[in-house]
């Protein structure tokens, strides 16, 4: 055998993925994929993530296994989930921040991978962003930062915005959070702010009573697994009261709302994969650094803009990374 072809050789039995060695001994890697909504609503997600593991050589069903599952919007099955990923000795669990504080609680040993999370430092999941600590790492939404964006923009399609209203599930631990910042945000444009904070699907309808009358445009704050399930319907109410609505994520768009800014999150699921790629090689998840969006897009809805009697400024319309009509 000649010696570049011994090296070449040595090198790929080196670097054979950890499936590989698993399979050997009988046992496939098993991912555990919890996602707050319904398999439907997060198949571009999921799609990228699988895409990804296959590009690092992950190949689900054959060097890999993801046990997929979804809460359908009710919070109280995170726990329920992470406990069976526990019993199902899963390697590795990959989630987003709205089940990300059950799953940690539920295991300090499985390394978990959060592919959203708004202010991972600031609701104490992580220690820092350069050093998580224990067994959590993954992607930050960046989302609090976001929320001047979302009104300068917002304010580009209303210039007479005098009034927000601003809604959100309060037993998120990211409403707190982001309330804050929308709030200073919304200070610094010279706009009042009504917070209207649903704790149920329940509280949706009759908060738009009063959202009517002391509002000229919705904030809905974050990817909440309550609200988004209530997209669409959150949209038609705040048609029906004449009110544009501003988002975090384009799904909320293609539900009606008038514009969003934020994230990629097909990219950072994408991403995602990077991190259970390393962490299935050996790597601690402790010691990954959190990384932060690299791709954002401003996605707007230029049907509703005309339903609510709005022009759409061309100079945004150009910007846009796309446009729904």
């Amino acid at each position: 055998m000649r010696r570049r072809e011994f090296i070449t050789l040595l090198g790929g039995a080196a670097a054979w993925p950890m499936a590989a060695r698993a399979q050997q001994a009988g046992k496939m890697p098993t991912i555990g994929f919890l996602g707050s909504s319904s398999a439907s609503g997060w198949s571009p997600w999921t799609a990228a993530f699988v895409q990804r593991l296959e590009a690092l050589g992950w190949v689900e069903g054959r060097t890999v296994a993801i046990e997929y599952r979804w809460a359908e919007g009710r919070s109280e099955r995170y726990a329920e989930i992470a406990a069976e990923f526990v019993r199902l000795k899963v390697d590795v669990i990959v989630t987003s921040g709205a089940a990300l504080a059950e799953v940690k609680r539920t295991t300090s040993t499985i390394p978990i991978v959060f592919a959203l999370a708004s202010d991972p430092v600031g609701t104490g999941w992580i220690a820092s962003l350069a050093r998580p600590g224990g067994n959590v790492t993954g992607l930050s939404q960046q989302s609090r930062e976001l929320a001047g964006k979302r009104l300068e923009l917002l304010r580009e399609i209303v210039p007479a915005l005098r009034r927000l209203a601003a809604m959100g599930n309060v037993g998120n631990p990211t409403f707190a959070l982001e309330i804050g910042d929308v709030q200073a945000a919304a200070r610094a444009l010279g706009l009042d702010v009504a917070t209207f904070e649903i704790r149920r699907v329940e509280d949706i309808v009759p908060a738009f009573a009063a959202i009517k009358e002391r509002a000229d445009a919705l904030y809905v704050i974050g990817s909440d697994p309550l609200i988004v399930p209530k997209r669409v319907s959150i949209n038609t109410l705040a048609a029906a009261a004449r009110l544009p609505t501003v988002h975090s994520a384009r799904e909320y768009v293609e539900a009606g709302g008038l514009l969003s800014y934020g994230p990629n999150y097909a990219d950072l699921f994408r991403r995602a994969g990077n991190y259970v790629d390393k962490i299935l090689r050996g790597a601690k998840p402790g010691e990954m650094p959190v990384e932060q969006p690299t791709k954002f897009d401003l996605v707007v809805n230029l049907t509703t803009a005309k339903a609510l009697g709005l022009t759409m400024p061309p100079t945004l319309l150009t910007r846009a990374d796309e446009v729904i009509e």
